[in-house]
Formats: C-alpha cells, structure tokens, sequence
C-alpha cells in the first residue's frame, strides 16, 4: 500500500482548499489518500461521490449499448436477455447483498484505523463469493431452457436465447467478484480503483459486443450468445485487476499474501451482516421476477418494452447510487471514528443533491420519453408500452433521491435489517399483489402494473426517510 492515512508522519497531500472545480475532479478521478472522517464534509462527498458516480455510469452505458444492439435481433432477443435477468436478478440481489455488507464492515474498519483487519475482512468476502457463485452456475449450465420456460419464454427464446442465459449465469462468478471487491474498494474509499475498474471491463464489453453478435471480419456472426460471452471476457479481465490492484495496495487498503486464510469467525460476522442485505435485495429483486411474469403473459412487446425501460431508468439512476454509495461509505468510516453527528449531516446533503438532479431527468422523462424508446427498438408497440413507464417514472423520481441515500444510510451503518424488513411490506404485500390486481383482474395490463410499481415504491421511498429520522442507525455495532 502507498501511504498509511492513519500515519501522522504521513506526506500525503491534503485537498487544498483553493483547488480549482478541475483540478478537484482531477483528484477525485486519480485518487486521494485523504481522510474522509475529518476533510471538509462537501469535499469529502465530492472525492467520493465523482468516481463512483463515473464507475456506475459506465456500468449502466453498457447495459443500455447492450441492449440496443441485441435490439437489432428482435423483440424475442430482447425479451431472452429480459427474462433472463430475472434470473440474475436473484443473483445481484446476493452479491449486492454480500457488497452491502462488506462496504459496511471495510468502511467501519478504515475509520477505526484497523487496517490489517479490513485486509482480512476482505480475503473472507472473495471466498463467500466465490461460494455464492456455485449453484447459479450449475442452474445456469445444466438446466437454461427449463428456467426460461418456467418464465413463459416463447419458442424462439427457449430454442435460441438459451445460450444467452447459459453463459450468464454459467459464469456468474465474474459477475459477484465484480460486485465484492469494488465494495471493498469503495469501502475503503478508493472508489477510484472501483471506477477505473469498471471502465476498462465495460469497455471491453462494449467493443466485444457488435463484434461477436453480428460477425466483424474472420469472427462469424454468434448473434445473441455473442452479447453474453462479450459481457463474461469484459467481465473476467475486470476481476483479474481487481485481484492484481488489490494485492499491490491502493491509496487506503490492501491485501497481503499472508492474509489469504480461512478465518471462520470473521467470514461469519460478514456473513450475518450481509444476510440482511441480502434480504433486502432478494426482496426487491425477486418483485421484479413476478413483475416481468406477469408481463410475460401479455406478450413479448410488454416484456421488450419494460425491459429496454428498465434499461434506461437504470442509466439515469446510476449518478444517484453514486452518490448513495458515498453515503454509505461515510456513514460507516465515521461511526468508526466515533461522530454519528458528520455521518447524518453527510445524508442530509447526498439527500439534497440526490433530489436535484433526479428532478432533472423526471423533466427529461416526461418531455422525451418516446424519443428514448427510439433510439433501441422501431417497434410501435415496444415504444408505446415503454415511453408510458418511463413517463409514470417521472412522476416519482424525486422521492427516489432520498430513497436511495436513506437506504445507503442503514445500509453503511450495518443495519442491513431495517430495509429487509421496508421492503418485504412494501414490495411482496404491496406491490405484487397490487401489480396482479390492476393488470390482470382489473384489465389494465401493463398499465396496471406501472401504476403499481408507482405507488408501492414511492410510498416505500417516503417512510424510509421517516425512518431514517429517528437515528436508531447510530448505535449499529459491526
């Protein structure tokens, strides 16, 4: 590692004062060795905030180039990569569960100054998702065309997509290792790692990509197989930096050859913090699969059209979790370094700049919505049942905004739990049965299961922050 931020002798240059707009994105983009529990709270987001905002923003790009090429391939190719992220859906909710936690426990370790702690913390998480990773891939290989037909794929899907799904999940490994250790990147606040990550393994992806579904030279034509063994290369050259950067130390942790052990007791406390973050993910993850099952059943267009939606609702959002994510890292460092106080303040801003900005895109949304259908499909009925998603979406966006900080709150402060329990009501007694009701026994269709969503997760959002208020998160011991 470079430098020691609990050194006292340390040479590390502070964040001046007097540094330009630039030269701070500068700083923020390169890296910084400062100390988030006691720089300028404003800079401290800022340093934080940009990188993980960038690393998510290239994440979200390629979900949206992806799309639009597998779009070239038809309604039932992107419903194929729709359906099958039900399935993945399932597994992000355990590796972003497994990365709440870590994020949480490596955070509350940095601001203690334990550094040989977070090292170990680290190596046990790599082994939980390596774990993790084993019967997604044995779903994936063996059995493709039985889940795709368990969500109502049509005949193409089960015949063509399967492949799509076979490599997804086949190897979902590089998938969960990508999550933890830029968790652990995060949580040590070397975002900046997790960003340049993340660059140069989407970018791979996104090169790949037409290559390998429509053929380039002497590469034949793979279609929308092509797309997934494009995501699984950029993925798995991600995680053999991620390993490499790791070892040789980053601006605030790193990881050493004689902390690579089985330590039983540390991997049980990851684990049980990480239980509630899964939770919560899973909850909201798997509200998703009976959502897209009950579009399934008014066909492919309905699929195709909230698939590309979703897409682009992610796209927008990934600024917002950026800055959720730097919530989360400074809840967790500076209840380590003991000031609950700089914690809550650090939400209340995030919240404020969170709400702004979602504010922006809600205009854009409300005004544009067919024009980004456009730009991935020339279906009419694609385009009309995603551009009236993206519309209702904006009509909610700014209750999002603190949503996703407040969440990040419980979640930096270990209480993983808190959110699990929001979400089981909200999502699985509320919006299910509510998505069921007005698009099938009322008739609404996909109508009704948009307005569903509206009101169930603008409702969720809401009592989160109410919740937030009362400060039981402080006390959060990990």
């Amino acid at each position: 590692m470079n430098h020691d931020p609990s050194d006292p002798n340390s040479t590390a240059r502070p964040l001046d004062e007097k540094l330009s707009i630039w030269e701070q994105l500068k700083e923020a983009i390169k890296g910084t060795e400062s100390d988030y529990t006691k720089i300028d709270l404003k800079k401290a987001i800022f340093l934080l905030a940009i990188p993980m905002i960038l690393e998510l923003v290239m994440e979200s790009t390629f979900a949206v180039v992806d799309i639009y090429f597998v779009g070239k391939l038809g309604p039932s190719a992107v419903a194929t990569v729709g359906l099958t992220e039900t399935y993945l859906f399932l597994l992000y909710s355990l590796a972003m569960g497994l990365a709440t936690a870590v994020t949480a426990i490596i955070a509350r370790r940095i601001g203690e100054k334990k550094m040989g702690d977070a090292g170990v913390s680290a190596v046990q998480a790599i082994f939980l998702g390596l774990i993790a990773s084993v019967p997604f891939a044995i779903a994936g290989i063996f059995f493709s065309k039985e889940l795709l037909a368990l969500m109502g794929a049509d005949q193409w899907v089960i015949d063509e997509g399967y492949k799509y799904t076979q490599w997804m999940l086949g190897g979902n490994a590089v998938i969960i290792l990508l999550f933890v250790i830029n968790a652990i990147y995060r949580g040590a606040g070397d975002a900046a790692i997790a960003m340049r990550v993340l660059w140069i393994a989407n970018g791979i992806n996104i090169i790949l990509d037409p290559i390998l579904i429509f053929g380039w030279g002497f590469i034949p034509a793979i279609g929308i197989e092509g797309a997934a063994i494009a995501t699984t290369i950029g993925r798995g050259v991600g995680v053999l930096i991620q390993l490499w950067l790791l070892f040789k130390g980053g601006k605030h942790i790193q990881v050493f050859m004689s902390q690579v052990y089985w330590d039983a007791k540390v991997m049980i406390k990851i684990l049980k913090t990480s239980l509630g973050g899964i939770g919560q993910m899973l909850i909201g993850m798997t509200s998703w699969i009976f959502i897209i099952r009950i579009l399934a059943d008014l066909g492919s267009e309905a699929v195709a059209g909230s698939t590309i939606a979703l897409r682009i609702m992610m796209f927008t959002l990934m600024p917002a979790w950026g800055f959720s994510n730097a919530a989360a890292t400074l809840v967790g460092q500076n209840l380590g370094a003991g000031d609950p106080k700089r914690a809550e303040s650090a939400v209340w801003k995030i919240g404020g700049y969170n709400m702004i900005f979602l504010i922006a895109v809600s205009i854009v949304y409300f005004f544009w919505n067919v024009q980004l259908m456009e730009i991935f499909t020339d279906d009419p009925k694609v385009i009309e049942i995603g551009a009236y998603w993206i519309e209702i979406l904006s009509y909610s966006y700014f209750v999002y905004g603190w949503w996703m900080v407040s969440s990040q709150a419980f979640n930096g402060a270990g209480d993983t739990k808190t959110p699990t329990y929001i979400n089981f009501v909200f999502f699985w007694l509320i919006q299910i049965p509510l998505c069921y009701y007005l698009a099938i026994q009322m008739g609404y269709e996909h109508a009704g299961v948009f307005w569903a969503v509206f009101i169930s997760e603008t409702s969720v959002g809401l009592f989160t922050l109410w919740l937030f208020t009362r400060g039981s998160w402080k006390k959060m011991v990990v």
